[in-house]
């Protein structure tokens, strides 16, 4: 599968810099599944912004890291109208997220947006 440019993740909401990560670590409440930790905070740029992390302890390969976070960014780009505005995301897979399908990881990261009432309904 491949995915266009224009259907990537925006860069305007990306989380890149790693001051931006230690703030949103710092100022953030913690929601959790099976799948998933999601670091939640404010922000006041009127913008959501979104970070995905994955550790070498998921996979020792870059290119499967990669994919996950490809997998974690479309999941969530969908979803992007609904979430309130102003918040900051971090994604963190777990260990098994590698082994699980495309439809499993996007009904997790919908069902944890939801249990941190996230989504507008």
């Amino acid at each position: 599968m491949f995915v266009k440019i224009s259907e990537m993740l925006a860069k305007i909401n990306r989380i890149r810099r790693k001051k931006d990560f230690e703030i949103i670590f710092k100022n953030s409440k913690s929601v959790k599944n099976n799948l998933f930790i999601f670091k939640i905070a404010r922000n006041n740029l009127g913008l959501n912004r979104f970070g995905f992390m994955v550790s070498q302890k998921v996979s020792k390969k870059a290119t499967v890291r990669n994919k996950i976070k490809r997998r974690l960014a479309e999941a969530i780009r969908p979803e992007m109208k609904n979430i309130k505005i102003g918040t900051d995301l971090v994604l963190i897979a777990l260990h098994g997220v590698d082994k699980k399908e495309f439809s499993e990881i996007k009904e997790a990261a919908i069902t944890l947006l939801k249990k941190a009432g996230l989504l507008n309904s």
